[in-house]
């Protein structure tokens, strides 16, 4: 199954208009497409399903839980599939049944160790302040966040434990999360600095039995395999990012992988 991969779009303030990729069978969206939702129409009557995981953006200005509620509607409306803590099984033109995990996942602010959490969550601050998101009444602050990332993380752990059975029988896991699963994923601009903890958690733990997992969030592309006792996972991240901070020379929008 070939999978086109779009991610960090930030249609709100940039200028790029995504096309179909003539060869895939299905769009994976791994989040940050729009902090208006107003773009998404550009995925209605798509050729191929498309898959959509919110970024943080999307939840900029607003209350997460009524925001993601919104956005179900919306992708409902726009024939668009939402996945956030949930699973989705297709065939795949050779026969096997795929399963796609996807989830947000945020960001837990382990990806240095527990002895370290405080100083990243410190740091992610600033970002905090730039989503400007809320619950219930409250601000989605660092603390916030991360409560949601570990109720994101044990779901994700106990879905991917799951066995196949004559129900749910699939041959092959990819997973799609908005932020990176590995330090490995790092932007290479800001490396191992605190602030990197609110852009990749330390899921590497989780990648045993994953074939592939997509990612988006840091503004550079990924490609890397991680090598574990199951065989080993794809991780591909296919982030366009800013055209103003030169993030998005020689993106290619049209880029498949195949799963």
């Amino acid at each position: 199954m070939k999978l086109q991969i779009l991610s960090d779009l930030h249609l709100e303030t940039e200028e790029f208009t995504p096309q179909a990729a003539p060869d895939a069978d299905l769009l994976v969206l791994a989040g940050d497409i729009d902090t208006t939702w107003t773009s998404l129409s550009l995925f209605a009557n798509w050729p191929v399903p498309v898959l959509f995981v919110p970024g943080n953006h999307e939840f900029d200005g607003r209350d997460v839980d009524e925001a993601l509620a919104g956005l179900r509607d919306q992708c409902r409306h726009l024939g668009i599939r939402l996945l956030e803590k949930e699973t989705w099984i297709t065939q795949a033109p050779d026969g096997r049944r795929i399963r796609f995990v996807g989830t947000t996942r945020w960001c837990d602010f382990d990806l240095f160790g527990a002895d370290k959490r405080a100083k990243s969550m410190r740091a992610a601050s600033y970002f905090v302040k730039v989503m400007r998101a809320t619950r219930g009444g409250t601000i989605f602050d660092p603390e916030a966040v991360r409560q949601e990332a570990l109720l994101s993380r044990d779901w994700l752990r106990a879905t991917l434990l799951q066995r196949p059975d004559v129900n749910t029988a699939w041959d092959t896991t990819v997973v799609i999360t908005h932020y990176g699963p590995s330090l490995r994923s790092a932007d290479p601009r800001y490396g191992n600095q605190p602030g990197t903890a609110s852009f990749c958690n330390a899921d590497d733990d989780l990648m045993p039995g994953v074939a592939c997992w997509i990612h988006g969030h840091l503004h550079c592309r990924h490609d890397y395999v991680v090598e574990h006792d199951q065989g080993q996972t794809h991780v591909v991240s296919n982030a366009r990012g800013h055209g103003y901070k030169h993030e998005a020379a020689h993106y290619d929008g049209l880029r498949c992988i195949s799963v």
